[in-house]
């Protein structure tokens, strides 16, 4: 088990003061058996109207709807959790997870909003790349996925880049590169092409010494879900499956239902400048986040 704290602070600053719209927040993870949340604050520079909700995915989502007029926004979010290791199983071996994989009837209701792909493949580089990685018919479906993770880690540029958006898949297949969202929506869209379901992840990741990347910011990766294991998490830009290191906040069907903050202005605000600052480090057992507006 490791106990970890994350600060994560957007910031918005603006040339002339502004008035703001709802806003809609995603940085409070839900428990679980493999994440447990401690303690959770934030800090607003706005006093206003704050209220949690869970979206259709399971989400926890703050509605947060500042007051009055500034040239200034900061929200800043503070947890204490405690992430507990996963153990996968290479050997667990069920008939219905060799492609293609078949869900049963109560899982392949639940699963049907994942399982179609959302983007166009018209030139075939998708399927045509997921061909050179298919293994034996009867192989276990997860040694493929762990292939896919792995070649995207090995054979694609990871850079940073601080347009929003996400690359199409076939667009970063014919870049070779691409951000961690980048990377985490390629292996999304390409295992529903295999008729797998997955979703997006959104979070953090810990490093200790930010050799990993997409360390010491808001982090993305994938999530399968397979029979006789259920979800599990693939890092295409580490090559990591199942990793105490990755803390997930949110899933979704596709990036854009994805964003930590999000949200609108009131008025012209001139020149615009946003900043995001996340800390993720180990905690010890006593230590607790600052005072602030519970969360």
């Amino acid at each position: 088990m490791q106990r970890l704290t994350i600060r994560h602070e957007t910031r918005y600053a603006y040339e002339r003061a502004v008035r703001f719209a709802a806003h809609r927040l995603m940085v409070r993870p839900r428990d679980s058996h493999a994440l447990r949340l401690i303690e959770a604050s934030m800090e607003l520079s706005l006093p206003g109207e704050v209220r949690w909700i869970y979206d259709a995915h399971g989400n926890s989502i703050c509605r947060y709807t500042p007051v009055g007029e500034a040239d200034e926004l900061k929200i800043v979010s503070n947890i204490i959790v405690d992430r507990f290791p996963a153990s996968l199983d290479l050997h667990l071996y069920d008939p219905h997870s060799a492609l293609p994989v078949v869900y049963n009837l109560t899982d392949r209701l639940a699963l049907a909003p994942l399982l179609p792909p959302v983007t166009e493949d018209e030139s075939g580089v998708i399927v045509s790349w997921l061909r050179g990685y298919l293994g034996h018919p009867t192989e276990p479906v997860l040694l493929l996925l762990q292939r896919l993770n792995t070649a995207i880690h090995n054979d694609f540029q990871y850079g940073e880049r601080y347009a929003e958006g996400v690359q199409a898949p076939a667009e970063t297949l014919t870049l070779r590169s691409g951000t961690c969202r980048d990377f985490a929506w390629l292996m999304v869209e390409a295992l529903r092409r295999l008729g797998i379901a997955a979703r997006f992840v959104t979070g953090y990741l810990y490093s200790a010494k930010a050799e990993m990347r997409g360390a010491g910011a808001t982090h993305a990766w994938c999530e399968a879900f397979l029979p006789g294991l259920g979800w599990v998490e693939f890092d295409p830009t580490n090559g990591l499956s199942e990793s105490p290191f990755l803390i997930p906040i949110a899933v979704a069907r596709t990036p854009q239902e994805a964003s930590p903050v999000s949200g609108a202005l009131i008025g012209d605000p001139g020149q615009c400048h946003m900043e995001v600052k996340v800390q993720v480090h180990l905690a010890s057992r006593q230590e607790e986040t600052p005072p602030a507006q519970a969360a």
